[in-house]
């Protein structure tokens, strides 16, 4: 399996010269976490991500792509093998690599996500999506509460590079909060705002997290986790028992993991 056969040749981009604002909207809109920033030959210039766009409080900031945005620490050629670009974007954590023409010719031709080499996995018959999450799952988990203020929480996010979290009430599982909801939300950049700033209250994440959850139970399979991202679009799936009381959490990664071990 080659780059060329699962790649997104539709993925959005933005040019470098174009606003900021308009890349946040992008974001917001398609639900993405990163945008390729090209310039007028479509040739990759850089990325620009959700975490980027975080920094930039004002929604009518003149500041251009191009001064916001970093290079990508990785980007893959249509011939490459799948799988050998998968286990690099593992290593270094990246959900997603532009593609290029050649390391030489660095025209734009779409992106390669990890969900993408998800679906082609599950067109496959393969024991491994019989694997019980609970086999799968992490069980070491960052979680926040509902009272938590979101600025905290944002903090703390971004020191672990975490994009997610689950949110609980008396152990129990009851919302989840992301890069998108802080994006999406009119609160979306809390961390830099001043403590003296336009809110009057810290804000809570009970305000902006979503409900209900999402969640799986630790009997389902990675299959049943690698449908749901997809037909959701949702990078991870916290994992509950019947009652409730969470347990774990798989992501994308840990989906991968399995597929290419």
């Amino acid at each position: 399996m080659r780059v060329q056969d699962i790649a997104d040749r539709k993925y959005p981009f933005i040019y470098a010269d174009e606003l900021a604002t308009k890349a946040r909207a992008v974001l917001r809109e398609r639900g993405l976490r990163i945008l390729p920033v090209i310039d007028e030959n479509k040739r990759l210039l850089g990325v620009i991500t959700r975490s980027d766009m975080m920094a930039i409080t004002s929604s009518v900031s003149p500041i251009r792509v191009k001064g916001i945005m970093s290079t990508p620490r990785l980007t893959a050629t249509p011939d490459t093998d799948a799988r050998s670009v998968v286990k690099k974007m593992l290593h270094l954590d990246e959900w997603y690599v532009p593609v290029v023409q050649s390391p030489q010719n660095k025209t734009y031709i779409g992106m390669i996500g990890l969900e993408n080499f998800i679906a082609a996995y599950l067109k496959k018959e393969t024991s491994k999506l019989s694997i019980p999450l609970v086999e799968v799952m992490s069980t070491e988990l960052f979680v926040c509460s509902v009272n938590d203020e979101v600025d905290n929480v944002w903090r703390s996010m971004q020191e672990k590079s975490f994009s997610g979290c689950p949110v609980v009430a008396k152990g129990k599982l009851v919302g989840v909060l992301t890069q998108a909801n802080l994006l999406e939300s009119s609160m979306a950049f809390p961390a830099f705002e001043s403590k003296k700033g336009r809110f009057k209250a810290p804000t809570k994440i009970s305000s902006i997290m979503k409900v209900p959850a999402i969640s799986l139970k630790p009997t389902n399979t990675v299959k049943d986790a690698a449908e749901l991202m997809l037909k959701k679009g949702i990078g991870r799936v916290p994992i509950a028992d019947p009652k409730g009381k969470l347990m774990g959490i798989v992501d994308r990664e840990d989906i991968v993991q399995v597929l290419i071990r």
